[in-house]
């Protein structure tokens, strides 16, 4: 029998999830991923027309359903703008800020699915040329794409194929350490994917019967605020979103803990659903943190602003430096694998 969970299995998952460019609108390679991945398994899966897949797993109570969310929609750009000089002009997916994605590598990928590489920098890099370049605001007008191709003007860049609208996405520079480490950029949310897919493959390799019947949505589109609030269906009485714990100054999620999130910019999640979430984590050794994130939204908290009538809850791994440069530690997977094989295993919070 396969030991599960296996933590460094999936991390390895995590490292070919974030390696799959899927800027928010621009899913179809990564949600092909998914579902090859699960393709061997005799599971119920579907895409609705937003992209998203959504998977089924029949339970013992077909009446009252649980439903678990991930988004594999990661952050990118798009080109803005061609300019005279044949560097491409930005427009932002999703909300991070320049300064994280300044001297980044990137690829362009054209409506005919060809792909280019560059660096993204400021339009005033050079010292020796800009005396106040490091005083130069970090924004749309000032960062560029320098694209790694003999172009001199807009005419020689559009003759690559190269156009207004084009998916602009952010190398990953995923790396796993020695000392248990993942690091890398969309760790947000594509560790909760990777460790979603865990579950699934464990419940249905062990013939494993959920007290409920359960759905897991992979949504796509998370990043720009309206992935999981629609194809909930009706019988949906409890809703997890399993996204990232985020860490920073007065906080208390950790690289090393399940975070479960109390509070966020759309309110208090279900105080019965976290009180249950920590009993489960308190009585299976599950290390946790509770938290609250002041500027954060979940697919959870866009399905009850959607109004869905249903029970809501948000967990995740705790990450390091979100909407940049990300890390976690393969413990904080552990308890975060851990609390969800025991969550969709439990009984409901209104039973």
């Amino acid at each position: 029998m396969s030991t599960y969970p296996d933590t460094k299995k999936t991390i390895q998952l995590i490292k070919e999830l974030v390696e799959i460019p899927s800027p928010s609108g621009n899913t179809d390679k990564i949600m092909n991923f998914v579902e090859e991945h699960l393709s061997g398994l005799d599971i119920e899966m579907k895409r609705n027309r937003k992209g998203a897949l959504i998977i089924t797993i029949p339970g013992e109570n077909t009446e009252s359903h649980r439903m678990l969310t991930a988004h594999v929609d990661a952050l990118g750009a798009m080109v803005k703008e061609i300019k005279t000089d044949g560097r491409l002009r930005l427009s932002m997916i999703g909300g991070f800020r320049w300064n994280a994605v300044e001297g980044e590598y990137c690829q362009i990928e054209t409506s005919s699915g060809k792909t280019y590489s560059g660096t993204i920098l400021m339009h005033q890099t050079s010292v020796h040329v800009y005396k106040n370049a490091g005083e130069a605001k970090r924004d749309e007008t000032n960062i560029e794409v320098r694209i790694d191709e003999k172009v001199r003007n807009a005419n020689e860049v559009r003759e690559l194929g190269i156009e207004v609208g084009d998916f602009v996405s952010f190398d990953p520079r995923a790396e796993i350490t020695d000392s248990g480490f993942i690091k890398s950029r969309h760790l947000d949310d594509k560790a909760s994917v990777g460790m979603l897919l865990q579950l699934i493959r464990q419940i249905m390799s062990q013939g494993i019967t959920l007290p409920y019947t359960t759905h897991f949505l992979i949504s796509n589109n998370e990043e720009i605020g309206y992935g999981g609030n629609s194809n909930i269906p009706p019988e949906t009485i409890e809703y997890l979103a399993v996204d990232m714990g985020a860490i920073g100054d007065g906080q208390s999620t950790d690289e090393y803990t399940v975070s479960i999130c109390a509070k966020d910019s759309s309110g208090p999640y279900h105080y019965g659903l976290r009180k249950h979430l920590v009993q489960l984590a308190e009585e299976n050794g599950i290390d946790y943190k509770l938290d609250i994130y002041p500027y954060y939204g979940s697919d959870a908290s866009a399905a009850i602003r959607a109004g869905f009538d249903i029970v809501h809850g948000l967990i995740g791994a705790g990450i390091d430096a979100s909407h940049a440069y990300e890390r976690t530690h393969e413990s904080s997977i552990l308890h975060t694998e851990n609390l969800l094989w025991h969550y969709v295993q439990s009984k409901m919070v209104f039973e």
